[in-house]
């Protein structure tokens, strides 16, 4: 471990010399200055924001907006307005499918979702499917994971109005073109929404030059808080949308008979909001843009040969997706011969290893690659090579351990 990481793994209280966490994938550790952000908004500027006029909650007001502020530049969209605060990728996507699918997409639309979604991304459009008489179409991708645009445009007809899909799966962690996607959706007039979540805290993402309608994440993948999540949409969609939740603030007047509603992005944020997670969100924020995303990019791409190469050389040992370590962006999904998935997770636990195992929210996709569980080892900036020697060793013993022998 060189002096940079040591540095920078001292920025991350949980971690130590006793473990490994490669769950990455999961959530993300936290920085201390994250935490540290979030104690100080508590301790300082705590109050309901939006509607005080007092000093704390035009404080809270300040940071929730300074926050969104920063999520904006983050992304590149191109308004503040089009940046809406929710609790996590998953209630973005019911956000967009409940308010647009609902009310813009009707009996004989298509829908396509590609194969490779999260259950996020795909139980919500197959009840809008459902509830509007829509035909639901699925976009698959090929053994490893690939999914061409030219299977976007044998696919999608003038009667789709949506098209829903991931930048970066999950499970194998294969990138999409996201920008050729949407061109091609927007050719035949449907929207397209991008599923951010295994992209943002990876990768440079610009919502501008990729075009997309709606995007996805979650904070707490990105080293903020759990409970913080983000939708952007485009303000022409979200303008035309109806309000997700009904409540406080989110409108203008309300009377007996009716109400008005508040402006965007406020009309999608109901309720008294989550101050303090927006607060660690615009934390987490500066701190990657402190590293810089291309640092965090080397670095994950460097961790990722030398776990693909080292995993690659051990006996009964089947890495899935691409034989490109550069295809996986982090994560190194496999499966070991005879060796349950839930039992390689539970050894390699007990020796310090914190992995994933089970069909990761993705059981469609397993099943139509043909791995029906699988074990997910994924990797961070702040992950070093002690690390994956950790799991290295720990996957030489799993066999044995099982009484398969070596």
């Amino acid at each position: 471990m060189n002096d940079f990481e040591m540095n920078l793994r001292k920025d991350f209280p949980i971690l130590n010399d006793s473990f490994a966490y490669l769950d990455n994938a999961a959530t993300s550790q936290k920085p201390l200055s994250v935490i540290q952000a979030v104690e100080d908004y508590y301790k300082t500027s705590n109050a309901n924001p939006l509607r005080g006029i007092y000093d704390l909650s035009v404080a809270a007001t300040e940071k929730y907006e300074a926050a969104r502020l920063s999520v904006k530049k983050f992304i590149n969209a191109s308004k503040k307005a089009e940046i809406v605060f929710t609790r996590n990728a998953t209630e973005s996507v019911n956000l967009v499918a409940y308010s647009y699918g609902m009310s813009f997409i009707n009996e004989g639309d298509e829908i396509i979702v590609s194969i490779l979604e999260h259950h996020s991304n795909m139980l919500p459009w197959q009840n809008v499917a459902k509830a509007k008489n829509a035909t639901l179409k699925y976009l698959y991708c090929d053994e490893n994971g690939v999914i061409n645009p030219s299977d976007l445009e044998e696919l999608i007809t003038d009667k789709t109005a949506l098209v829903a899909i991931t930048q970066v799966s999950n499970v194998i962690g294969r990138t999409n073109d996201i920008k050729s996607f949407a061109k091609i959706a927007h050719e035949y007039g449907a929207v397209i929404l991008c599923d951010g979540a295994q992209s943002v805290p990876h990768m440079k993402v610009d919502v501008t030059d990729l075009d997309v309608d709606f995007l996805v994440f979650s904070g707490h993948k990105m080293l903020a808080p759990m409970g913080i999540g983000v939708l952007y949409g485009k303000s022409e969609l979200l303008k035309k949308m109806p309000p997700f939740l009904y409540g406080g603030e989110m409108i203008e007047s309300v009377t007996v008979d009716g109400a008005t509603f508040a402006r965007i992005p406020t009309k999608f944020e109901a309720g008294t909001v989550n101050v303090g997670g927006a607060v660690g969100l615009h934390a987490a924020i500066d701190y990657i843009n402190n590293i810089t995303m291309d640092e965090i990019v080397k670095r994950e791409e460097e961790l990722t040969k030398y776990a693909y190469e080292r995993m690659s050389e051990i006996k009964h040992l089947t890495i899935i997706g691409s034989e490109d370590y550069k295809e996986h962006h982090g994560i190194i999904t496999f499966d070991i011969d005879d060796c349950h998935p839930h039992d390689v997770a539970d050894i390699l636990g007990g020796l310090g290893v914190d992995v994933r195992a089970g069909h990761h929210c993705a059981q469609p996709l397993l099943k139509h690659i043909g791995h029906p569980v699988t074990t997910r080892a994924s990797i961070a900036f702040y992950n070093v090579k002690e690390d994956i020697d950790r799991l290295i060793d720990a996957l030489k013993g799993v066999r044995r351990t099982l009484g398969y022998g070596e």
